[in-house]
């Protein structure tokens, strides 16, 4: 993964997981009189946002959840970012991948491209974004298990569209832009830039005209929610967290409830003190007239080891 991308998340210390925890801590401390109706409203959003998978029922799955936090062993969180329209489902247009090991204080990410060339139980080989269609969360996460031979723990949906109500809450996000584009109706100049809801979505949307097409978008993504995670959880944005909370709930689907939503903030927070990126390595083919990202089964296997060890070290 870039170098400049890398030092910019290590800059960025909070992250997506622990939007909901961070706003709670700030409270606790800045608040006072809000307190109990501001802890109240986030408990509603909590409960708003929950949506557990079928598999959630089965009772072993939840015993192994239960000692997994218990001795702070490691977690896979796999990020959906959906891109959902009216008449239509969507597909997963982002696909982040986190494993979060407290025992090292490290976390481990990376991009999943859209166009990713795998097999989708029940469907055969197609492209990784359309498990969404085919299946909804479920099969997104079955999909990224069984193609990278790792376990996904949890899950955190966002549709898109709401993430730029979510910009425009918070005041907008400023990032460093790598390289000047349009998309749109909104030019986006090389250096930093200052981006409002509509114009974070064209800024993350862009493919087409990045040279490194899915893996240029997928820095972009990275960008914007770092910097909106940060706006969110810093001073200014705390008058508007009843805003955020609304657009949280509304938007936010996971199968993480409150309980273990604070145990991840609690026992999982120094993670984000050392992060390490790697990038799935392919090319761009075409099979049978459909364009696809497609990776070898080395390349399947290394990001598979690279997990594997991250989650395993001590």
């Amino acid at each position: 993964m870039d170098s400049r991308l890398n030092n910019l998340h290590k800059k960025r210390k909070r992250r997506w997981p622990y939007w909901v925890g961070a706003i709670i801590i700030i409270l606790f401390l800045l608040v006072g009189g809000f307190l109990y109706y501001i802890y109240d409203k986030v408990g509603d959003t909590v409960s708003d946002m929950h949506d557990p998978l079928e598999r959630d029922a089965d009772p072993k799955r939840q015993e192994k959840l239960e000692s997994i936090f218990k001795n702070n062993a490691s977690i896979n969180l796999l990020l959906l970012g959906v891109d959902e329209r009216d008449g239509d489902k969507g597909r997963s247009d982002t696909m982040i991948l986190m494993s979060l090991n407290p025992k090292t204080n490290s976390m481990l990410m990376f991009s999943i491209p859209r166009d990713t060339y795998v097999n989708i139980p029940g469907r055969g080989k197609d492209k990784i974004n359309h498990a969404y269609a085919f299946g909804d969360v479920e099969l997104s996460v079955q999909t990224v298990e069984e193609a990278f031979q790792i376990p996904v723990h949890f899950y955190t949906k966002v549709n898109m569209e709401g993430f730029q109500q979510g910009v425009d809450a918070i005041g907008g996000v400023t990032i460093e832009n790598e390289q000047a584009f349009s998309q749109g109706k909104h030019q986006f100049p090389k250096g930093e830039v200052h981006l409002n809801g509509t114009e974070a979505l064209d800024y993350i949307r862009m493919r087409k005209k990045d040279s490194r097409g899915d893996l240029g978008r997928n820095e972009r993504q990275r960008k914007v929610v770092a910097a909106a995670v940060d706006n969110a959880a810093s001073f200014s944005g705390i008058s508007k967290v009843g805003n955020i909370l609304d657009i949280l709930g509304g938007n936010v689907k996971t199968d993480l409830n409150m309980e273990r939503m604070q145990t991840l903030f609690t026992n999982y927070r120094s993670v984000r003190n050392n992060m390490r990126q790697i990038e799935l390595q392919g090319s761009g083919q075409m099979i049978e007239g459909t364009w696809y990202y497609v990776v070898s089964d080395e390349e399947f296997e290394r990001i598979e080891n690279e997990i594997k060890n991250h989650m395993e070290a001590k």
